[in-house]
């Protein structure tokens, strides 16, 4: 499948086989497409948990407003930010790069994000969105369905994966193979009301 194909054949997908089990080596593909989404300054900061206990994926269903595909998708991936991630050994993100590029870009780091908190979490939220798009075209060029979720109660999700008091919980994306085909496309808005030319 090219890009396009999966772009156009994406849909939110809601029922899922419970009993549908993705290979070790497909979850292992997937991680690792998503692994190449890109964020600010390279600094990779999202943080994808991957809830594989049934007895956690139930807890989080109770507290997401009780959606089955929480429990019944192949996959749930909880997306978090790293809102410190800028300065945890931000050199590591340039290992790889020439020395002039490491030289300029691990100080404009710090000079970018300390202080700045909200242009912290906003980072990571954009990463975390990127990430999630990543996710589901690897999906659904693999032959899955997906679906990205934001329903449920953030700080209660935090507490079942026990999230880091400098991490924020951002939405989930949840894999598998459906039992229903997705809802015909409910009403797309015309290219001339929301493509705009040089300004509003």
């Amino acid at each position: 499948m090219n890009v396009t194909k999966a772009i156009e054949t994406r849909r939110a997908v809601k029922h899922y086989d419970p009993n549908h089990r993705m290979t070790e080596a497909e979850i292992e593909k997937l991680m690792s497409l998503a692994l190449l989404a890109p964020t600010a300054f390279n600094i990779q900061n999202w943080r994808f948990v991957v809830v594989r206990d049934p007895a956690v994926r139930k807890q989080i269903r109770a507290v997401a407003w009780d959606q089955a595909q929480v429990t019944d998708a192949s996959l749930l991936i909880v997306l978090c930010a790293d809102l410190k991630a800028w300065e945890k050994n931000p050199a590591r993100y340039w290992a790889d790069a020439p020395q002039p590029v490491k030289d300029y870009l691990v100080p404009a780091i710090d000079k970018y994000y300390r202080g700045r908190e909200q242009v912290q979490r906003d980072e990571g939220m954009r990463s975390c969105g990127i990430a999630a798009q990543t996710l589901m075209l690897a999906a659904q060029e693999m032959g899955y369905e997906s679906c990205p979720m934001d329903g449920f109660d953030y700080d209660a999700v935090g507490k079942i994966i026990n999230l880091p008091v400098d991490y924020a919980v951002a939405m989930f994306v949840v894999v598998g193979k459906p039992t229903q085909v997705a809802w015909p496309r409910p009403g797309q808005l015309p290219m001339r009301e929301v493509v705009l030319t040089d300004r509003f």
